[in-house]
């Protein structure tokens, strides 16, 4: 394995919540926020294969992942940090059917626990909440300035690569 490129398994949380306010997020213990956009690339059976470029204030992220589904909250995950160079060779050929997502991340811990809120263009009311779990039975304390308004983990409609061929309607 490459020095740069980092596997592992994946289990996550995901929930649609309405959309927080940004201030009480800012207010956050180590609170960041970043412009993403991920494009989904032609793949083996059982993968998903994506480039993401992800930009802060300060440095620009470039990343091809490849993501092999284990079970509906949980996925081996295979990371690379690729150059601009590579992510514009790789992202000129996506995946037939796709179009590229955009969102704004935004990042904090929560009573230990890191949670990423995904802001989209599509969405006005709502966004997309997910924190990473340790194992499958580890208890969240979901953020109490934060509305669910309901639980997506396993939903394929709520995944990134499913939202990149038909992204669904707002709950609320």
């Amino acid at each position: 394995m490459e020095n740069n490129q980092r596997a592992g398994i994946e289990i996550e949380r995901k929930f649609v919540i309405r959309m927080p306010d940004l201030t009480t997020l800012r207010s956050q213990k180590d609170y960041t926020v970043s412009e993403i956009l991920q494009i989904y690339l032609p793949s083996g059976q059982g993968e998903t294969r994506r480039v993401r470029r992800r930009t802060f204030d300060d440095r620009t992220l470039y990343i091809e992942t490849k993501k092999i589904r284990i079970d509906n909250m949980s996925s081996e995950e295979i990371e690379r940090e690729i150059g601009k160079e590579e992510f514009d060779t790789l992202a000129s050929s996506p995946l037939k059917g796709t179009t590229p997502i955009h969102k704004t991340r935004h990042t904090f811990i929560y009573e230990g626990q890191l949670f990423e809120i995904d802001v989209y263009p599509e969405w006005q009311s709502s966004a997309i909440m997910e924190t990473e779990l340790e194992a499958r039975d580890t208890m969240v304390e979901l953020p109490k300035f934060i509305e669910i308004v309901k639980e997506v983990t396993g939903h394929r409609s709520y995944s990134n690569a499913s939202m990149s061929r038909s992204f669904p309607k707002e709950l609320i």
